[in-house]
């Protein structure tokens, strides 16, 4: 069976780029959920900021988000947390989860290993494409 992460208030906050006052509010009116320990604190399930991952980086300032990841062009930029990261020779296969999707990205080892990118970090996908195929369900 697997075992849920579950996080502080104060960690989340910080993962979300929120205040901790402000992830409070989000607790009390419901918007986030959460689930109450035995001496009354309140944990955030990893799933459950990951729902709102991809939008928090959205709402930061442009200069903030200059500091979190390089400065380029493209503004197909997903917000998520690294799942997993497996390197195999000179290829590394990066999972991310997004808003409750997961996206694959195959990189090189090297650039793997530059941006030291590890399991349960914040991470951004810059999708470049001339076409996207949609598919109705």
């Amino acid at each position: 069976m697997k075992r849920i992460k579950l996080f502080t208030a104060r960690e989340a906050a910080q993962i979300l780029g929120l205040s901790y006052s402000a992830l409070k509010q989000w607790i009390y009116k419901k918007k986030i959920g959460t689930v109450k320990t035995g001496g009354g604190h309140y944990r955030i399930s990893e799933q459950e900021i990951d729902r709102f991952l991809y939008r928090a980086g959205g709402k930061r300032g442009v200069e903030r988000r200059r500091e979190d990841f390089r400065s380029v062009s493209g503004r197909n930029r997903l917000i998520g947390r690294i799942v997993d990261v497996k390197v195999d020779g000179f290829i590394a296969q990066v999972r991310l989860s997004i808003g409750g999707q997961q996206i694959t990205s195959l990189i090189t080892a090297d650039a793997a290993r530059e941006l030291r990118l590890k399991k349960g970090e914040t991470a951004a996908a810059l999708i470049k494409a001339t076409s996207v195929m949609l598919v109705r369900p």
